[in-house]
């Protein structure tokens, strides 16, 4: 299994992986109380969710980027990488009870991050990175996002094995550079990575 270092592409320091070591075992735990990840996956929760979470980090523009999680669900992408960038994260969740946990997990932990109780089609702001797991198609996903980014703003988004499918059916809509990259930590899934995303004319 590929490390926590080399899947986020930076040093970590011992700190970073013990905070992340308790991340997981809270997410555990909290599993019992809400769906927040697939049961299956419990036992392999580390590469599954953690190292594919981390290896985002590997797409961070420069540093202090601000990374926008939408729907953050379980804190996956979210605070794994606001444990591994230095930037500002701000994690969108619109499900109460899901967001009660990021906020316990940030404060349990020390993370210094940004929740939002809200749908994204409400929120405010620019961000240099924004980055969806498991959250809706692509197409879908810019619609409902794409006024929180500038034409510099990196698009991170893992997609399994659908990637090329969701990105052909997004071209059609949607005119930017695209490019798919493979996952260090899943052989079948790949990440599409994308910039200067806007909407094709009429």
């Amino acid at each position: 299994m590929i490390g926590l270092q080399d899947a986020a592409g930076r040093a970590v320091s011992r700190e970073t992986i013990e905070k992340l070591e308790a991340y997981a075992a809270i997410l555990t735990e909290e599993a019992s109380v809400q769906n927040l990840v697939s049961r299956s996956t419990l036992d392999n929760l580390w590469a599954r969710h953690i190292l594919d979470s981390a290896q985002l980090a590997r797409f961070e523009p420069f540093a202090g980027a601000s990374w926008l999680d939408v729907g953050a669900g379980a804190g996956l992408p979210g605070i794994v990488l606001a444990c591994l960038v230095e930037g500002a994260v701000t994690m969108v969740e619109p499900r109460r009870l899901r967001a009660d946990f990021l906020h316990r997990c940030c404060e349990s932990l020390r993370i210094d991050a940004t929740i939002l109780t809200s749908k994204v089609e409400r929120v405010q702001g620019c961000f240099d990175v924004i980055t969806a797991r498991a959250v809706a198609p692509m197409p879908k996903l810019l619609e409902i996002s794409r006024h929180l980014s500038t034409g510099k703003t990196i698009w991170v988004l893992p997609k399994g094995r659908s990637a090329r499918s969701e990105l052909a059916d997004t071209q059609r809509k949607w005119q930017g550079v695209f490019h798919v990259e493979q996952s260090v930590t899943d052989a079948d899934s790949s990440i599409v990575v994308a910039s200067a995303v806007k909407a094709r004319a009429r």
